[in-house]
């Protein structure tokens, strides 16, 4: 198969790895051809902390990815968060040289936009465009061939810790993969869960992690806000086995099984059998208790994402409500618990089926990875030669190879 029409996500979580192999189709369409998953070892909340670990785990996904699509995987599209990440929004202007708008002028005003004073140790990842104006006229979201003497860009930028980022890029290289894009998970998990309707009334996603919960929001088709908070499903898990005084494990299988964070959708009287620390007998704990552990915990985490809604003065723009997504989503209750204390529509977010998805996979865990993909095949359109310089700085060219890739978000 021609090395250039295979595409590959990669995203590697605090919880799991997560690689998925497609290729374009002689018509343009991307096609799953291959998936691998493996728990990951080695980050916590989003930041590698153990790279042999990392390195084993990400190997493992490649290998079971790579048997199922037959193709070797050279390069991929990677994911990050991490409570590192930070975001803001900033504007440029410049003249315009001749008397229509090109290429040339866009790349300088978006330039003008990203001059912007960031400390040493950090690292712009995306300029993402949110709105040209040409002259008076505003709301224009490409300006190609317009006429007009001034041009003002209003953009979001996303910045990382380099050595964080870097950390991870070596991990994905030590595997013998190139880490083509790097890409922010909230914008990934958007692309492939979010309907452009819902992008453009104004919408909150809310993607909950293993270890962090990355939020993305959205207004008139563009990305207003972007955050990663350091609290994801790990943390109800741990506040379970800190509660019950039970092993992780334990108190993970109690919370897939009869987990929920609302103690009135549940029968009071019930009860369920939980296994202690090795050598204690097994005991029995009321499924009311659960639910009041891991409701606090999701009180916590809404009420966190209503103070950045406030802060950020949202409250109006988010006319399309709030989207949960991610494998912590899917605690029973949340939706409802999320739509009483945010006082906007909450829902679940599964990902939007293309290229041959199977059922297994149109989970919210996945929705991360399968953004990646999407991202990344848009990233390759009209890409004609593989990548020959392997020796490029990455963190140098991260800006230039995610141009192209928000380019395809107007």
């Amino acid at each position: 198969m021609n090395e250039k029409s295979i595409i590959v996500g990669l995203d590697v979580g605090t919880t799991k790895v997560c690689t998925i192999v497609g290729s374009k189709t002689a018509s343009g369409e991307l096609e799953i051809i291959g998936i691998g998953t493996h728990p990951s070892h080695g980050l916590k909340k989003g930041s590698v902390v153990n790279i042999d670990k990392t390195v084993k785990s990400i190997q493992c996904s490649l290998e079971e990815a790579r048997l199922m699509a037959g193709v070797d995987i050279t390069s991929a599209a990677i994911g990050i968060a991490g409570s590192h990440v930070y975001s803001f929004n900033s504007s440029g202007v410049v003249a315009i040289k001749g008397q229509e708008i090109t290429e040339e002028d866009i790349d300088r005003v978006l330039e003008a936009a990203k001059a912007v004073v960031i400390p040493s140790d950090r690292e712009i990842l995306h300029v993402i465009p949110q709105e040209f104006r040409v002259d008076n006229t505003g709301g224009i979201k490409n300006p190609l061939g317009m006429c007009g003497v001034r041009l003002e860009a209003h953009v979001h930028i996303v910045t990382g810790t380099v050595s964080l980022i870097q950390n991870l890029v070596k991990c994905v290289e030590q595997t013998g993969v190139i880490a083509e894009n790097v890409i922010l998970q909230p914008i990934a998990s958007s692309e492939s869960v979010l309907s452009p309707e819902e992008k453009d009334l104004g919408v909150v996603l809310v993607d909950i992690g293993g270890g962090t919960t990355d939020i993305a929001i959205w207004k008139n088709g563009s990305l207003i806000h972007s955050q990663i908070i350091p609290v994801g499903g790990n943390h109800f898990t741990n506040d379970l086995a800190v509660a019950l005084k039970v092993p992780h494990v334990e108190a993970e299988r109690i919370k897939i099984n009869h987990g929920c964070v609302l103690a009135e959708q549940l029968n009071q009287s019930a009860h369920i059998t939980v296994n202690g620390i090795s050598g204690t007998p097994s005991r029995e704990v009321p499924l009311g208790h659960v639910a009041d552990v891991l409701g606090a915990r999701g009180e916590e985490l809404f009420n966190f994402i209503k103070n950045i809604i406030s802060d950020k003065d949202l409250k109006n723009e988010i006319t399309g409500g709030v989207v949960l997504t991610g494998g912590g989503a899917l605690i029973k209750g949340l939706p409802e618990l999320g739509e009483y204390t945010l006082e906007h529509p909450t829902k679940i977010g599964y990902p939007k089926p293309f290229g041959g998805m199977t059922n297994i996979m149109q989970n919210p865990k996945f929705s991360t990875v399968l953004g990646l993909l999407i991202e990344a095949s848009r990233s390759n359109e009209g890409v004609d030669t593989p990548i020959q310089q392997e020796s490029v700085d990455l963190i140098g060219k991260f800006s230039d190879s995610l141009k192209t890739v928000f380019k395809e978000i107007f």
